[in-house]
Parts: C-alpha cells; sequence; structure tokens
C-alpha cells in the first residue's frame, strides 16, 4: 500500500483494522471455546508476538511502492508472520481467519507467479484446520467457502495489480511523450530564433557592411582624379558605420530598429531611401495615403522587408533606379518595392549559387510578412526588372513569437 497516496492510506487502514477485529475475535473464541484444548501461556504469548510482528513489520518493513519489486526485510517479515500464524493455528484453530490480512499483504507486495501459489498454501491451512477441528459430518462449507472466497480475493488483486501495472506504463508514456514534446518546442524555438537573428543580420548589419564596401570602392576608384568625391564617399561609409553600429546595439538588446526610434514608418523608410542613394542606384520614395498608427512589430517587419528588398535591388539586380512605395489603404497597409533591373524567374533560383554565399533576402522577407499578419508576392520577368510587394491588414492581430 501506498502511504503518500490518499487511496492507500484508507485503504491501508481498513485492511489493519480488519486485522485487529479478526486478531482479538481469534482470541476471544481461544478465551471462551478452545482454551481447554492447549496451553493458555503460550498461546497468548504467541498472539502477542503475532500482533507484534504484525506492527512491527509495517512499521519497519512497509510493502514496496506499486511496480516495485519487495524488499528483503520485507520478505523476512511476510515469513516471519506467515511462520507464526501457522503455529498458531497448529495450537489453536481460533486464528483461521487472521489469514485474510496475511493473504493482502503477500498478494500486494509478492508478484502473481510467487502469491498465487502462497495464496493456494495459506488456503489449504485454513481448509485443513477446518477439517481437523469439525464436530459430526463434514460441512461441505468447510471445503468449498475458504477457497472460493480466496480465489475471488486474489483474482481481484491480481487484476489490480496487473492493472495498476498497465497504468504506470502508460503514465510512464505519457510523461515521455510530454517530454519528447516539450524538447521538440524548444528546437522549434531555436530554429525560431535562428531564423530570426539571421532575418535581423542580413537586413542590418550584412547590409550595412555592403553599403560601406561599395561605397569605399567607390572612394578609392576617383581617390586621385576627384578627391571631393572620394571624402564624400568615404563619409558616406562613416555615416553608415555609425547606424550600423546603433542597429548591432539595438539588435543586441532586441529593440525596435534604430531608425524607428524616433521616426514614424514613413520616416523611417524616407532616411533609408536617403542611405541607398549612391553611385549607380537612385532610389526614390513616395508615400500614398494618410499614414495612421501601426503596431510596433508590424513597422518594424515592414521596414526590414524594405531593407532587404533594397538590399537584393543593389547586390542583385544590376538595377539603376528603384521605387519605394508606401501605401495606407481603408483596411491595410502596402509597400513595394520596384526596381529596373535585369529581373529573374521567380519560380527559379534568384541566381546561381555559386554567385554568392548569401540567399536569405525572399524567405526571410515572407517570414516577416507572415509574422506580421500580411502577404509578400514577388513579380519579375527577365530583362524587366522586380517588385516586391507586401499587403498587411489592418484586422490582423499582431501575432506573438
Amino acid at each position: 500500500m501506498n502511504h503518500t497516496d490518499p487511496d492507500g492510506r484508507w485503504l491501508g487502514a481498513i485492511v489493519h483494522g480488519a486485522f485487529f477485529v479478526l486478531l482479538g475475535s481469534s482470541f476471544a473464541r481461544f478465551l471462551t471455546r478452545d482454551r481447554g484444548e492447549a496451553h493458555t501461556g503460550p498461546v497468548v504469548a504467541l498472539f502477542a508476538v503475532f500482533c507484534l510482528l504484525y506492527v512491527l513489520g509495517h512499521l519497519l518493513a512497509p510493502p514496496p511502492r506499486p511496480g516495485l519489486p519487495p524488499t528483503s526485510r520485507h520478505l523476512v517479515w511476510l515469513g516471519s508472520v506467515t511462520a507464526v500464524w501457522a503455529v498458531l493455528l497448529v495450537v489453536t484453530p481460533s486464528a483461521t481467519w487472521c489469514v485474510m490480512p496475511l493473504l493482502f499483504a503477500g498478494l500486494h507486495a509478492l508478484p502473481p507467479r510467487i502469491a498465487v501459489p502462497s495464496a493456494a498454501v495459506l488456503t489449504a491451512l485454513v481448509v485443513i484446520s477446518e477439517i481437523r477441528v469439525a464436530d459430526g459430518p463434514l460441512n461441505p462449507n468447510m471445503v468449498v467457502a475458504p477457497p472460493a472466497v480466496a480465489a475471488v480475493a486474489t483474482a481481484v488483486l491480481v487484476h489490480l495489480q496487473r492493472q495498476g501495472a498497465r497504468q504506470r506504463l502508460l503514465i510512464e508514456d505519457l510523461v515521455s511523450t510530454r517530454r519528447e514534446l516539450a524538447a521538440t518546442e524548444r528546437r522549434a524555438g531555436v530554429l525560431a530564433e535562428r531564423q530570426r537573428l539571421s532575418a535581423e543580420i542580413h537586413d542590418t548589419l550584412a547590409q550595412g557592411l555592403s553599403s560601406q564596401r561599395m561605397l569605399l570602392q567607390a572612394a578609392e576608384l576617383v581617390w586621385d582624379a576627384d578627391p571631393a568625391a572620394a571624402r564624400e564617399h568615404a563619409l558616406a561609409a562613416a555615416e553608415i558605420t555609425s547606424h550600423s553600429l546603433a542597429e548591432a546595439r539595438r539588435f543586441v538588446h532586441d529593440l525596435a530598429p534604430a531608425d524607428l526610434t524616433e521616426r514614424s514608418l514613413a520616416g523611417a523608410l524616407g532616411e533609408l531611401v536617403r542611405r541607398e542613394n549612391g553611385p549607380g542606384l537612385t532610389v526614390e520614395f513616395r508615400l500614398d495615403g494618410a499614414p495612421g498608427p501601426l503596431p510596433d512589430r508590424v513597422a518594424a517587419a515592414l521596414l526590414r522587408i524594405a531593407q532587404g528588398a533594397l538590399a537584393n535591388v543593389r547586390e542583385h539586380s544590376a538595377a539603376t533606379r528603384a521605387a519605394l512605395t508606401l501605401t495606407w489603404l481603408d483596411d491595410q497597409v502596402s509597400l513595394d518595392v520596384a526596381d529596373n533591373g535585369r529581373g529573374f524567374q521567380p519560380s527559379g533560383p534568384l541566381r546561381p549559387r555559386s554567385a554568392s554565399p548569401r540567399g536569405h533576402g525572399l524567405p526571410a522577407m515572407r517570414i516577416r510578412a507572415h509574422q506580421a499578419g500580411g502577404t509578400l508576392t514577388v513579380e519579375s520577368t527577365p530583362g524587366e526588372g522586380t517588385v516586391v510587394s507586401v499587403a498587411v491588414p489592418f484586422t490582423v492581430k499582431e501575432p506573438a513569437l
């Protein structure tokens, strides 16, 4: 019986109470009916030893928890108390029905392959004792009743034991499944965070470094021929460096994009366009409609998508002109980035795999659009430029990461 389980404590209290009631009844029967057939002193001592062993056994050698094998101490106690009961049964048949608590203890602690034969032996001792003290013609109930009661008790207890074992297996499977699910969720969270970090780095630090490289290369080309232009390129690269440093610091602290700290989305997009204008690429910003409030996550997603799209324009399209358009409608806000570059086939790869180790642009933009509750589409034809469009409905709730 599990002493930490309320049901186990309740069942244990009933079994112990039944034992003491049966023991008291057997002792009273001995004093009133069987006293003359045996020496009173030794029998009373056996009753006392039997009771003491039973009490000490449950205090010092408790039964094992369900599903665990019995301890050697508990087996020694069970054998000792059973032996004392058998001797007591030989001396005075009054102790016959004290076997029931022992039967329960044996079936509870021992595996069925041992408990069932033990129950059969105890039952046989009871039947023999009943026959030995029978007066007159043999009563069939003396032979039939004890095995029938023992068989029912044995079947019920073994069934409950096996059912408990199956329930423990199911619980273990459930716990294991929950652990695997928790591990899967942790892995999914790690992958999602890696994906987010990859997109953040692609749209901020990598873009800034690419712009700096292009400006410094342009400055190097005109360093001797046009020092003033070279100086402008170097100053522009220094400005981008400062902005990238601010982005990196906010990125480490998981804050909003630096451009959105003191500006609206339209203002941040205008500042982005100003920085993207440079040698060989002219970028225009257009605003259609009256800007309204947006959730911070949506505004950040649209700005990052614009950064990623312009990074693709600069690095892969060979475009000379690009336009970034922010449109406010009654039920949604949309962002379009169009260029006059070489274009590509949307169903195929943007460029040869060997052209660049990078390739996070479009997938990252699609993920950001989905996380903001919107959709992203790409329209492009080889030789006719590309248009990247993202639309976010106002009615969509901002999803939690």
